[in-house]
């Protein structure tokens, strides 16, 4: 998915779908902030299977999101024997890309975490890769799973004023020096929905292994079973 998705051009039937599509992103997240708010899931618990299986899986949210958002991972990875860490201390992820990753990566010396597998998404995936290439220098993240994640910023975060949003413009700098390194690619997953109203050049990162969802919407496509799928098969094997 090399090209964009903005609206110039755009069908009068296509729009509709697309306004549909943006109702159901935006009740997804109401649902899942609202349960993870209520949620009393102890991190203690996800970093210790009853029977562990699989290298340990790191999750990173997106901008606002705390890490309950990605509670519906963490329990599906959970359920199969995956020692799920979270990161309580991002708190909801309006800190530069930079601490984030300083965040990730002294996590995982801290807690001598090796083979780890990043589940990362949007600007999760960020800070997993800025992690892989400046805080992880012993290679602990062995690979990242990201989704939805905009490598090459967003047009869109020009219409901001808040700093947490316009760092995705994408002649930011911190997009910018990352676009350019391209080394650990190769052990990056993009996967990323066929239409993202908030990413409209889309997720592709060259030299990544690339995975297209049918399921449109930024955040949506956290519940598609092909994501599921594929989690389980490169974490768990199954």
């Amino acid at each position: 998915m090399r090209g964009g998705s903005g609206g110039q051009g755009v069908r009068p039937g296509l729009s509709l779908r697309r306004t549909w599509w943006r109702v159901l992103d935006y009740a997804s997240v109401l649902r899942w902030q609202a349960a993870g708010i209520t949620a009393r899931v102890d991190p203690d618990e996800l970093r210790t299977p009853a029977h562990p299986v699989g290298p340990p899986v790191v999750l990173v949210p997106g901008v606002y999101e705390s890490w309950h958002f990605l509670l519906p991972l963490a329990s599906l990875l959970h359920e199969h024997g995956v020692a799920v860490h979270v990161l309580p201390e991002l708190g909801d992820n309006r800190r530069p890309v930079a601490a984030g990753a300083a965040v990730l990566g002294r996590y995982v010396r801290e807690h001598d975490l090796r083979d780890v597998v990043v589940v990362a998404h949007s600007k999760g995936g960020l800070i997993g890769k800025l992690a892989m290439v400046r805080d992880d220098p012993e290679d602990r993240i062995a690979s990242m799973i990201a989704i939805n994640t905009p490598f090459a910023g967003s047009a869109y975060a020009r219409w901001f004023v808040a700093p947490a949003v316009r760092a995705f413009i994408p002649n930011d700098a911190t997009i910018v020096a990352l676009s350019a390194e391209r080394a650990v690619n190769e052990r990056i997953t993009s996967v990323h929905s066929r239409w993202d109203p908030h990413i409209p050049a889309g997720s592709f990162l060259e030299g990544a292994q690339d995975v297209v969802l049918d399921t449109p919407g930024h955040f949506r496509p956290l519940a598609d079973p092909r994501l599921h799928a594929l989690l389980l098969e490169r974490v768990v094997g199954a």
